[in-house]
């Protein structure tokens, strides 16, 4: 084959070593080969830039493994040398015994013959924009992964907050949530909480539960009819313990409250059902 590349190197990455192979062709069509290992951290990787300036290596070539990559990648990149970065999908494997050293002989050759396709890797400014938007995608991820929990645990606790107010976590949800995580039971005085538009809604936040014959910002009520699946009858007093065991989440600092029951086969007027 032709040789595209006169001097290249490849480089096997690991999580703590990296093994480097330069091949060197000379005018006369002989090849020189070299060997070194080196570590990953960042004073091996100056070491690494430094012995591939001094044997001229325009070309450098390495899978994709994972991160480890990157601060082989961040270190070598500048204006001197050119960094192919391959995905080992698209590279046929070694064959024979694989060793970390034939693994870069076999990249280096690769290299040297321009059998590599190149993955795109945009410029340091564009990296650090799209690190920055895919953390920000994450953490509105995880904030509405707990806005999702809470609803459930107020659902499960027969909360019908989230029927009347738009946003549960807005000002007046809070206001409700901390009055709750206080002990405070009375619903009146719960609905008095309401700010803004959704005091209009005061009648609703105090409607009473056709079954229950309580508001829906109660807690407690009458017997409820069991369905196919079995209830568990629990006294108001023992069904919650105050204040409820909680934490925050590291999106966004939003309340988990659970609910803490034992279950009481008898039920009776004044008995929270739990299924």
């Amino acid at each position: 084959m032709d040789v595209v590349h006169a001097r290249c190197c490849g480089l096997d990455v690991h999580k703590k070593s990296v093994v480097a192979c330069a091949l060197i062709t000379q005018p006369t069509g002989s090849v020189e080969r070299y060997m070194r290992t080196f570590k990953t951290i960042t004073a091996d990787l100056l070491k690494l830039a430094d012995w591939l300036s001094e044997l001229q290596v325009t070309q450098v070539a390495m899978e994709s493994t994972g991160v480890y990559w990157r601060p082989v990648f961040n270190v070598l990149e500048d204006d001197e040398r050119t960094i192919v970065l391959v995905n080992p999908q698209h590279m046929r494997a070694v064959p024979g015994k694989k060793t970390d050293v034939k693994d870069a002989e076999w990249i280096t050759d690769l290299l040297r013959h321009g059998l590599l396709r190149a993955s795109f890797i945009p410029p340091a400014p564009i990296r650090a924009i799209r690190e920055l938007t895919r953390y920000r995608k994450t953490l509105v991820q995880e904030r509405a992964d707990e806005t999702n929990r809470l609803h459930k645990t107020l659902e499960g606790a027969n909360l019908k907050l989230a029927g009347v107010a738009t946003d549960v976590l807005g000002l007046s949800g809070r206001a409700m949530l901390a009055a709750l995580l206080q002990g405070e039971r009375d619903p009146d005085l719960l609905a008095d909480l309401a700010q803004g538009r959704l005091r209009a809604k005061l009648p609703q936040l105090r409607e009473p539960d056709p079954r229950h014959n309580a508001p829906a910002l109660s807690a407690s009520g009458q017997r409820s009819p069991t369905g196919s699946r079995r209830l568990w009858r629990v006294p108001i007093s023992n069904s919650v313990t105050w204040p409820p065991m909680c934490w925050g989440s590291p999106a966004g600092r939003y309340w988990k409250i659970w609910w803490r029951v034992s279950p009481i086969r008898r039920s009776s007027p004044g008995m929270l059902a739990v299924r």
